[in-house]
């Protein structure tokens, strides 16, 4: 079951949002692989964290949100290939909002590690 007002869920939610305007513009510009590339692992973020509300136990969440965290670093590697390359388009609030939801991710993670031996 879903929560309702989850902070993370909603952040994954309009993170994704972003990526997909983002995308469509690196295609605008024919940077086709790198878009399909971005799209595929910056959805894919919200697509885990959300498979994880519904974790049978506490280390299948914190797995889930593993592989969410996964997807993260991959967006992070895209994004920084268009930041660093002069001829990609780059929007900064992106790279603000994915350095925002990873910190609330790795904390979530860390501390549901702490709360497995409890």
């Amino acid at each position: 079951m879903v929560v309702k007002n989850n902070p993370v869920v909603d952040k994954s939610i309009g993170f994704a949002l972003m990526i997909i305007k983002f995308c469509e513009l690196l295609e605008e510009h024919k940077k086709y692989v790198v878009a399909r590339q971005l799209l595929k692992s910056g959805t894919s973020i919200g697509a885990n964290i959300h498979e994880a509300q519904n974790a049978e136990t506490r280390i299948d969440f914190i797995h889930k949100m593993k592989i969410a965290l996964k997807e993260l670093e991959e967006t992070k590697y895209w994004l920084t290939l268009c930041e660093r390359s002069e001829s990609y388009p780059f929007n900064t609030r992106l790279k603000t909002s994915v350095n925002e939801l990873g910190l609330i991710m790795y904390k979530i993670v860390s501390t549901s590690k702490k709360n497995l031996n409890k």
